[in-house]
C-alpha cells in the first residue's frame, strides 16, 4: 500500500487551560504537569465532524496526482461521529462526487484510523478496491464535559485525511510496511475505562490510571510486532508517533524504548486529544519534515480497549 496524498484540517480556536479552573477547579499547571496539554483544538460556529472531514480532505486532493473519481473505496473512521446513519463516507463522496465508491463507517475508539486502514488493505487484498480514501474527523468537544475534572481538559478536535492505493503512483509515494491491530476488551477495566454515551454522560474516562498503564505497554508492543514482522529493530524507526493522549505516555513509551523524546513526534500541547485522529495529524502536519529512507512507526491505544499502529516507510 502507497500514501498518495495526505490531508488535514485543524480548527482556529484554541482552549488555554486557564479555562477550567472555575469549572473543574484544575489549574493550568496541574494540568500541563500530567497531560503536557498547555491548549486544545475546538470546533468553532457552524464547524462539526462533517465539515472538518470534507476539508481534510479538499486539503489531501489539492496534492493528489489522478483524478479523484479513480477512488473506488471511502472509509470515514471515528468515535465522536456527527452522524451514524449518514456518515461522513457518505458525505464525502456527495461532496467530491465520488461516484464509484463503496462508502464505509468503522469505529475502534482511538485505534480507529489504524483499524480503517487495516479494513483497506483487506479490500485490496480481496481485489474490491484500488485507490481509497480514508478519513478520520474527531468533534471530542462536542461530546466532552468540561466540568469532568478527571477528562474534561484533555480533549481536541481535528481532522485528518489520507488517500492510498494498492499499486504505487509516483515514485515519492511512502510505502505502507505493514499494518497491525489488536483488539484488548479482556485486559483491565476494558469497556469500562472509557466510554461515549451520546444520551446519557458524553466522553468520560473514570480511571485514567488504568487507561495510562494499558497505553504505554500496548503501543510498545504493537511496535515490537510491526518491526519483528518485518525483520526490523526498534532502533531502526528514525521517527515514532504515538497515540496523543497524554505527554506522560510518550515519554514513557521513549523510557522504555530507551530513546530519546526527541525522535517522538507530538502536537499534544497545542491540540490536546485529538481521538483516533491524532497519529495521522502528526504525520500530515510533519509531511514536509519526513526524507526518502524515513522509517517511521504510528502506534496507537484505543478504550474499549485496543492498539494497533502502523509502519511507514518513506
Amino acid at each position: 500500500m502507497f500514501i498518495n496524498a495526505l490531508g488535514f484540517y485543524v480548527p482556529s480556536e484554541r482552549v488555554p487551560n486557564e479555562h477550567f479552573l472555575e469549572l473543574n477547579g484544575l489549574t493550568s499547571e496541574w494540568i500541563e504537569q500530567r497531560t503536557g496539554i498547555l491548549t486544545r483544538s475546538k470546533a468553532g460556529e457552524g464547524e462539526d465532524a462533517h465539515t472538518m472531514g470534507i476539508a481534510a480532505v479538499k486539503n489531501a486532493l489539492e496534492n493528489l496526482p489522478y483524478d479523484p473519481q479513480e477512488i473506488d473505496l471511502i472509509v470515514s473512521a471515528s468515535y465522536s461521529p456527527l452522524d451514524t446513519v449518514a456518515t461522513l463516507a457518505h458525505v464525502v463522496q456527495r461532496e467530491y462526487n465520488m461516484t464509484e465508491a463503496k462508502a464505509v463507517y468503522v469505529s475502534s475508539a482511538c485505534s480507529s484510523l489504524v483499524n480503517g486502514m487495516e479494513i483497506i488493505e483487506g479490500y485490496f487484498a480481496m481485489g474490491k478496491a484500488t485507490k481509497a480514501l480514508l478519513v478520520c474527523s474527531e468533534h471530542n468537544t462536542y461530546y466532552s464535559n468540561p466540568s469532568d475534572p478527571k477528562a474534561g481538559h484533555l480533549w481536541g478536535d481535528a481532522a485528518v485525511a489520507f488517500i492510498v492505493s494498492k499499486e504505487k503512483v509516483a515514485e515519492t509515494n511512502p510505502r505502507i510496511l505493514d499494518i497491525y491491530t489488536r483488539g484488548l476488551g479482556h485486559i483491565g477495566k476494558g469497556p469500562e475505562g472509557v466510554s461515549l454515551r451520546p444520551k446519557d454522560t458524553g466522553i468520560t474516562m473514570p480511571d485514567g490510571r488504568d487507561v495510562f498503564m494499558h497505553a504505554c505497554k500496548y503501543m510498545v508492543d504493537a511496535l515490537e510486532h510491526l518491526t519483528d514482522r518485518n525483520d526490523l529493530k526498534l532502533d531502526d524507526l528514525t521517527y515514532i508517533i504515538c497515540h496523543q493522549a497524554n505527554k506522560r505516555i510518550v515519554a514513557n513509551v521513549a523510557h522504555q524504548l530507551k530513546r530519546e523524546e526527541g525522535t517522538f513526534l507530538n502536537n499534544i500541547t497545542e491540540l490536546g486529544n485529538t481521538g483516533s485522529a491524532s497519529t495521522g495529524l502528526v504525520m500530515a502536519q510533519k509531511f514536509d519534515m519526513f526524507k526518502p529512507g524515513d522509517l517511521v512507526g504510528l502506534c496507537v491505544f484505543g478504550g474499549g480497549y485496543s492498539s494497533g499502529g502502523l509502519l511507514v516507510k518513506f
